[in-house]
């Protein structure tokens, strides 16, 4: 009987420093900064900051207008997903789609292109330097691709849906072509 208690012990002594170790090595880890201050234009004219959304949770896409496929695809996920969740966890939450084509991206264009996906949506532009800063805070990308000088030309970009919490840290992020019910489980989830 003896020798099983000093087997039970050296095993829950085992575990319980594997649980201690696992634990302290994780949070050693450096943790990877997305997010931070902006101060862009709304679709509606009106300069706003990060600070705006501060209380609520934001869903932040990067993309632009003009895009033929890949834009309309994530920001109609989004819409969907949000269509998705209840009063009271919609209200939690505001969906961002910041333009990473500024040039083209008009605050009228944007006005009329963000209602398509859902009346919620918040469609962000400014200046080139000003998407440029907000772009490397969120680690995202963008490059402009074609014949730049006649306007005709796509933009390469990244196309993660960012998840922020109401103190503007990141939450997760939704890859492109996520299911709008995958996206609404995790956001009722959150919430």
């Amino acid at each position: 009987m003896p020798r099983i208690l000093v087997i039970a012990l050296v095993a829950v002594v085992v575990v319980v420093s594997a649980i201690v170790g696992r634990s302290q090595m994780t949070s050693d880890q450096p943790k990877i900064q997305i997010g931070g201050p902006f101060t862009l234009t709304d679709h509606t004219g009106k300069q706003v900051s990060d600070k705006d959304y501060a209380g609520k949770y934001m869903l932040v896409y990067f993309g632009y207008t003009f895009c033929p496929d890949v834009c309309p695809t994530s920001l109609s996920i989004v819409g969907d997903a949000l269509g998705q969740l209840d009063a009271d966890t919609l209200d939690k939450v505001v969906p961002i789609f910041i333009t990473v084509d500024p040039e083209r991206d008009t605050v009228e264009l944007m006005a009329s292109y963000v209602p398509h996906f859902h009346d919620k949506m918040v469609g962000l532009t400014g200046t080139m330097a000003q998407v440029k800063s907000v772009v490397k805070a969120y680690k995202a990308y963008f490059a402009k691709t074609g014949n730049e000088e006649n306007g005709n030309y796509t933009v390469d970009h990244s196309s993660r849906t960012y998840l922020m919490g109401p103190d503007g840290a990141y939450v997760t992020s939704f890859a492109h072509a996520t299911p709008a019910a995958d996206m609404a489980k995790k956001l009722a989830e959150t919430f």
